[in-house]
């Protein structure tokens, strides 16, 4: 009841259309399950579009991790007492800063001249604000456009943007799929009860030029499997499908993310720095030399699969079943 006191009911007919347009189904159909799937089995309203759930069976449906229950399992397993450490990215930066593979500077009063000295070694600045999702707060900026480093320190200090970080050299396998953009790939760990880690699902973020490949910068994303190679075509939160990527023509089946033996290190060893919250979503990038961090997120979200685009019925539900016990 609570949530249907916070429904937006143009958003949630506006994807009810989408999707009876998308597979041919009967739109009053469509609303009513996106509704009854809602409110009897915890299925987001973007969950159902996204995830072609107009097309699916119920058993099918039911393999499927959607957005309420990522948040059940956040809470179930993700430590309220640690879960700060992964809010504010100048403090994981630095509980974390072994495996950034970056330099960074936090801005305070009367720092210009570091920020400065730091541009002179970097001087393509990603500047970010402490606190924030979705890749909103994150800006490019370029040192040879400064004139003056006292105003631009100033600028950046009055935007909140005080997280100042070197940009990221990728892999040139994933700079292919979109060089203008640092090009994520989203692991998501669950630390079990013996200690060891898992790596539950993987997904890889494609951008469109932006500084960040989220979906609000218009990117889109495909899932992997456990060795790193997409399942399928790319899609978006919005439904879309891209079997080419729309800047550089790259087919996204092909992707295969490079240094899988490195990735599974990293991500190893990230998952045990914070093991009371054992259920993250972790964005790294794959670099030349092999994978850096970006961040952590303790609310893991959902990269799931998406039938159209791959041809698989099932999601990644049994696997986090095993891993985790429930």
């Amino acid at each position: 009841m609570q949530r249907a006191r916070r429904i937006d009911v143009s958003s949630v007919t506006d994807r009810a259309r989408f999707t009876a347009r998308v597979h041919g189904k009967s739109y009053p159909v469509v609303l009513a399950d996106m509704l009854w799937s809602a409110a009897r089995h915890r299925v987001g309203f973007n969950d159902y579009l996204e995830f072609d759930f107009a097309i699916l069976t119920r058993a099918e449906r039911a393999t499927w991790v959607t957005s309420p229950l990522a948040l059940e399992l956040s809470n179930r397993y993700d430590d309220p007492a640690y879960v700060h450490r992964f809010h504010h990215k100048i403090e994981f930066n630095r509980d974390f800063d072994r495996f950034l593979g970056r330099e960074w500077l936090e801005l305070v009063p009367g720092n210009a001249a570091a920020l400065e000295d730091f541009a002179t070694r970097h001087p393509v600045l990603i500047a970010k604000v402490p606190v924030s999702k979705s890749g909103l707060g994150v800006r490019r900026y370029f040192a040879s456009d400064v004139t003056d480093w006292e105003a631009f320190h100033a600028d950046l200090m009055s935007r909140g943007e005080v997280l100042i970080e070197e940009k990221i050299e990728q892999h040139p396998d994933v700079a292919a799929t979109c060089p203008g953009t640092v090009n994520t790939t989203r692991v998501t760990t669950f630390v079990k009860d013996d200690g060891t880690v898992a790596i539950i699902n993987m997904a890889q973020k494609f951008g469109r030029g932006e500084v960040s490949d989220q979906g609000t910068f218009g990117g889109f994303y495909t899932v992997l499997d456990e060795d790193g190679h997409a399942l399928g075509k790319g899609y978006d939160i919005h439904g879309h499908l891209f079997e080419t990527h729309p800047e550089t023509g790259y087919r996204i089946a092909d992707f295969q993310l490079p240094l899988m033996d490195q990735v599974r290190e990293l991500i190893t060893e990230v998952a045990l720095v914070v093991p009371q919250v054992r259920y993250v979503g972790w964005d790294i990038v794959v670099g030349p030399e092999g994978p850096v961090l970006v961040e952590g997120n303790w609310g893991a979200g959902v990269f799931e699969n998406k039938p159209t685009a791959t041809g698989i019925r099932h999601g990644h539900l049994p696997r986090y079943r095993a891993a985790m016990g429930f």
